[in-house]
């Protein structure tokens, strides 16, 4: 059910300090809902806003969304140099605890998607409660924590943090520190075999560009439900070009979220 216009949009603090944004669609009744989780050093609003405007999206559409800061990010509480993978899937379970209690929302039709990073989190949601979660959708996901992380930072940041029990990071597009618990945790999780645990519908989203594509295959075969799909953005990079407003192929990765979550979140399994 399309609705033509935006109904409400509420800034709240969840359990741990947790700030979020929630947007409900004009309307009565019950609505499907998405969580929508940040990547690594970004916020709830996402590069580009591409969040925020998925969000607005959303709720034309009929379904309610809620996005959070993970902790140590954003306007959240916590020291981000105590980040770890641990306090980040607690992070999402108490996002999706606080979601499924909303008055106008449905907890039999909850969806998830992360981004980069954040995808991660999604994925290991997903897996841990496949009976709340019946669509997931991963944009420019991570597959691998541990090798990600040593591509990006190299084994230097990881000998650094190691040695001295933090390391300082510049990201590009921010600097931040982080802890030697961090680097320990990557080696905890393992996304592939996570995935095997989730029955229900998966779709990838890569710009051709992403060098992240190369864990889509990997990613598509472990997948345990029948369900899943992997749809390229042509001549999109790692953030689908959001910070070139010109060149930002949002509105495609934005279209094909949306329908994809109409299409999944219509009726309980």
């Amino acid at each position: 059910m399309a609705v033509p216009v935006h109904g409400e949009t509420l800034s709240l603090t969840l359990d741990r300090g947790i700030a979020a944004t929630v947007e409900i669609p004009a309307g009565h009744g019950k609505f499907p809902a998405v969580l929508m989780f940040h990547g690594l050093g970004s916020s709830r609003d996402e590069v580009g806003i591409i969040f925020a405007d998925t969000a607005t999206a959303l709720a034309r559409n009929g379904i309610a969304s809620l996005r959070i800061d993970f902790r140590g990010f954003g306007k959240s509480d916590g020291d981000t140099g105590a980040f770890t993978l641990e306090r980040q899937n607690e992070d999402a379970a108490i996002a999706l605890q606080a979601l499924a209690a909303m008055d106008k929302v449905d907890a039999g039709r909850i969806g998830v998607m992360g981004f980069s990073f954040g995808a991660g989190a999604a994925i290991e949601l997903a897996a841990a409660q496949p009976e709340a979660i019946k669509s997931l959708v991963v944009w420019a996901p991570v597959g691998n924590y541990h090798d990600d992380m040593l591509d990006s930072l190299g084994q230097r940041a990881f000998d650094l943090a190691a040695r001295d029990g933090i390391v300082g990071l510049d990201l590009g597009w921010r600097t931040m520190a982080l802890k030697r618990g961090f680097f320990d945790s990557l080696g905890r999780h393992d996304l592939l075999a996570r995935l095997r645990a989730y029955d229900g519908p998966l779709m990838t989203v890569n710009g051709s560009d992403d060098p992240y594509r190369k864990y889509t295959p990997a990613l598509i075969e472990a997948a345990a439900g029948a369900d899943k799909r992997a749809v390229v953005i042509e001549g999109g990079d790692h953030v689908f070009h959001v910070y070139t407003p010109s060149r930002s192929l949002a509105p495609e990765v934005i279209e094909a979220t949306v329908e994809r979550f109409r299409d999944t979140l219509g009726k309980t399994r």
